[in-house]
């Protein structure tokens, strides 16, 4: 476990980032409509734009994963998504949580929001063996 833990979290990481940014552009993803309603309130971009450049964000972060000089990056560019995929439990509350409920009844897309403290405790694991790659 001591042995591939880690590279298994960094191969996670990229699979999971890509895998789900690309169906942002390809217009195939389930989290379209919430991406959309959450920058709505952003009028620089139409949603769908932001949808796009959203997508491509996270096939970026993905990749980074990948390669051990660019994991600062991934962890980087990750921070700032996260920034971004917190935002409808504060702004949307009406998607995020059960009617009555907040905010200790999620609902489907609450969850799948939340879950995401699960790949930020990842990356910080995958982050503290930065400087063990650079000395590699």
């Amino acid at each position: 476990m001591h042995r591939w833990g880690i590279i298994a979290l960094r191969i996670s990481l990229g699979v999971i980032f890509i895998w789900f940014g690309i169906l942002k552009p390809l217009g195939l993803s389930s989290a379209q409509l919430l991406v959309e309603a959450t920058v709505r309130w952003m009028p620089i971009l139409n949603p769908r734009v932001w949808v796009y450049i959203i997508g491509w964000w996270e096939v970026a972060i993905g990749m980074a994963f990948f390669f051990k000089k660019t994991i600062r990056i991934a962890i980087a560019l990750l921070a700032i998504q996260m920034v971004g995929t917190f935002l409808p439990l504060v702004i949307l509350p009406s998607i995020t949580f059960q009617a009555g409920h907040l905010p200790y009844a999620p609902t489907l897309e609450g969850q799948y929001i939340i879950k995401n403290l699960v790949v930020i405790s990842a990356a910080l694991v995958v982050g503290g063996t930065v400087r063990q790659y650079q000395r590699a």
